[in-house]
């Protein structure tokens, strides 16, 4: 077996490597001083976005985006120094239907990021604000160019990509200072409305962290089964959940204890059941089986025994034949 051609092609390659060692030290070098000048570059960016904007988010950002553009600088002027002839023409016309192929394979992530960078410019939320969306509800705690973390209330993180969230219906929870709670309270019939009112929105008055402006107030809100609904309202500030659930528990108890200190019933759900003996002799006679509504005045109709004929009686005759 002839190595001779073999020999020659690993001798070329070696030279060829020789010559071109001094280009690859060169280019290194001058890609590590790029990557000096991306981080320096981000650390300029994002002093001089927080300086002139209060949002983080987009300051973090612009710096991100500087960083990876001097990156992608870097590795242009390096290839460019260590293969003279590249050119980013010829990179272009390199890719083709490759980079086509990489686009459709790369869709969701490249819209993600589209969505992270109008998130970070339009700003819906912000890093701390609580939001909800669909089943999941907690604290922003990054927002980056492809998904958004949150932290949940019960301790989770979440993490949920930008374009579902740029697309879809999310509830900001701390989009405004103030907030405001209702909870439905139910009432006897026989008790007075306008004094149950009174007395449920002096409670919520007199609890620590419920706002004057604007008023509490309750409204009668539903004729249930078995109790009247008042529905208790009332604002809070800040809205945060930990806020919220603690507005929440102290108001509860001051209307619960307002309402039975006062003699307001706080019905059960009660459920009224009647019951009578069905037989063909009385099924029908409203004097016997009334079902929870009165006889009436005067004759009421007649049991169905009394008015059908006997079991096995004949039909009458037809007079006509």
């Amino acid at each position: 077996m002839d190595f001779s051609l073999a020999w020659q092609k690993l001798n070329q390659i070696g030279r060829d490597l020789m010559l071109a060692l001094p280009n690859i030290v060169f280019g290194l070098v001058v890609f590590v001083i790029f990557m000096a000048l991306a981080s320096g570059v981000r650390s300029l960016v994002q002093r001089v976005t927080s300086s002139r904007s209060s949002s983080q988010s987009l300051a973090r950002l612009l710096s991100r985006l500087a960083y990876v553009g001097m990156l992608i600088l870097g590795v242009l002027v390096t290839v460019t120094i260590v293969l003279p002839g590249f050119t980013p023409a010829s990179l272009i016309s390199a890719l083709g239907v490759g980079g086509i192929a990489i686009g459709f394979a790369f869709k969701d992530i490249f819209q993600n990021f589209l969505a992270g960078v109008l998130l970070l410019l339009t700003e819906p939320f912000k890093i701390g604000d609580q939001i909800k969306y669909k089943d999941f509800e907690g604290t922003v705690e990054d927002i980056q160019t492809r998904a958004t973390a949150i932290k949940t209330y019960d301790g989770r993180r979440v993490i949920i990509p930008n374009a579902e969230l740029f697309t879809n219906a999310v509830m900001v929870n701390t989009a405004y200072d103030k907030r405001r709670l209702q909870y439905d309270v139910g009432i006897g019939y026989g008790d007075d409305i306008a004094t149950a009112r009174r007395l449920i929105i002096e409670a919520m008055q007199g609890v620590e962290g419920v706002l004057t402006e604007p008023a509490p107030e309750a409204i009668v809100v539903d004729l249930a089964g078995s109790s009247v609904n008042l529905r208790a309202r009332w604002w809070v500030n800040p809205p945060r959940q930990a806020d919220v659930l603690d507005a929440q528990d102290r108001v509860l108890e001051a209307i619960k204890n307002k309402l039975t200190e006062n003699g307001i019933d706080l019905p059960f759900p009660t459920q009224q059941i009647l019951l009578h003996d069905q037989t063909e002799t009385t099924d029908g006679d409203r004097r016997q089986q009334r079902e929870g509504w009165p006889a009436g005045p005067g004759n009421v109709p007649e049991a169905r025994a009394a008015t059908s004929p006997p079991t096995g009686t004949p039909p009458l005759a037809n007079p006509a034949e």
